[in-house]
């Protein structure tokens, strides 16, 4: 849901410099890319990429046009094969035909007369320069040129944001209630204790791939989650509470007994254990099976029966848990003032100032991108894990 709401965050922003008379189509572009990072949508990503005049990509498109050109005039088999072995390059770096070097975007970004394939941002700039000057041309870039370059990419881009921020906003990224009730539970649990978080995550992971060992593998995680999850929340003593034992080994009691101590409603408190009780005793039983390799009734879908009855009796945990976890909500590194990198980040106010900057250029921060920045050494890098939130 964090994730969802900065994709969000980002795209309305990108959105509005794109709306805007004076806003920066690089600067909508860079937003887009984080968004696609976030989301984990590599078509876009590589589009962006390519806006950004990223060499690896845009080297690689003008080979293979200029070889495109070449065989108008030479259809030759050495020319054909010369292409053949271009537009593999391409495919090898996951670009498209219909998304990254359309009939259109070939002929608005080719020509040299129009930037050609650098940063979209010197396009602008260069556009801004004949438009001040009052001057058509510079002998190599042209204002008309510049400006198709420029409305193409600001267009696209605009469709790209828009398409993505109603995916979002409207869909989302929750396809099913069960979704809903993961995302909820898988930030709730980072919260608490990101191992966990992480566990659960890749037992969910498991049950979705062809390979009986994985699934054996999420059944395991499963139980050893609950057992961490017991640690967390009622510690092993050696007390009993209603005749339960609270050993290590009795994962299921500790975490009855927690529940028995923060739930207030009777029928909730008795719906919410007798929940946990299935559970554990169903893994034990599917433990116990497993141990004595009956491995006919432990296919994928008793895993994924075990994943999913991990997710609902952690969110019955969870729900009770209020602020225990004493974590303290922190401000976001790419939304924050001067005066807070200033103060949280204990640096003086130049270098205060020449964060702000690079963030405004860039778009967004992140650890990488902050180690870059003049200024900025381990201690200052250490201090932002610690004071910020950075994606």
């Amino acid at each position: 849901m964090k994730q969802q709401k900065e994709s969000l965050r980002l795209l309305e922003e990108a959105l509005k410099e794109l709306e805007s008379t004076k806003g920066s189509v690089l600067s909508a572009i860079q937003k887009i890319s984080r968004a696609s990072v976030i989301m984990d949508n590599t078509e876009i990503h590589l589009w962006c990429q390519i806006q950004l005049g990223e060499q690896r990509y845009t080297t690689a498109l003008r080979k293979f046009v200029d070889t495109l050109l070449v065989r108008q005039e030479d259809d030759s088999k050495e020319v054909k094969d010369e292409l053949a072995e271009y537009q593999k390059e391409l495919d090898d770096l996951g670009l498209k035909a219909g998304i990254h070097y359309s009939d259109e975007e070939l002929t608005v970004k080719y020509p040299e007369s129009g930037g050609g394939y650098v940063n979209i941002g010197f396009v602008e700039e260069r556009y801004a320069d004949l438009v001040r000057t009052k001057s058509g041309n510079d002998g190599t870039h042209y204002k008309n040129a510049l400006n198709r370059h420029l409305n193409y990419v600001r267009k696209k881009a605009h469709e790209i944001a828009s398409i993505l921020f109603n995916q979002l906003k409207f869909s989302g990224t929750v396809s099913n209630c069960f979704d809903l009730l993961k995302n909820e539970v898988d930030d709730k649990l980072l919260d608490l204790d990101p191992v966990l978080a992480e566990q659960l995550m890749l037992a969910f992971k498991s049950v979705s791939s062809a390979k009986e060992e994985e699934w054996s593998q999420a059944l395991t995680t499963c139980r050893r989650l609950l057992e961490g999850l017991a640690d967390q929340l009622h510690p092993a003593s050696d007390k009993k509470i209603n005749g339960r034992v609270l050993g290590q080994n009795q994962y299921v009691n500790r975490i009855w007994a927690f529940m028995d101590s923060v739930i207030e409603s009777d029928s909730n408190k008795a719906l919410a254990k007798t929940h946990v009780d299935f559970l554990g005793g169903w893994l034990e039983k599917i433990n116990k099976l497993a141990n004595k390799g009956v491995h006919a009734e432990l296919g994928q879908l008793e895993a994924t029966k075990a994943v999913f009855h991990t997710y609902l009796v952690i969110a019955d945990i969870l729900e009770h848990l209020g602020d225990e976890t004493g974590k303290k909500s922190k401000p976001d590194i790419n939304s924050a003032t001067i005066d807070e990198l200033e103060a949280l980040l204990s640096v003086n106010r130049n270098i205060a100032k020449e964060i702000f900057k690079h963030r405004i250029k860039e778009g967004y921060l992140d650890l990488d991108s902050l180690s870059k920045i003049n200024g900025v050494g381990p201690k200052t890098i250490k201090k932002a894990e610690e004071e910020f939130v950075i994606v």
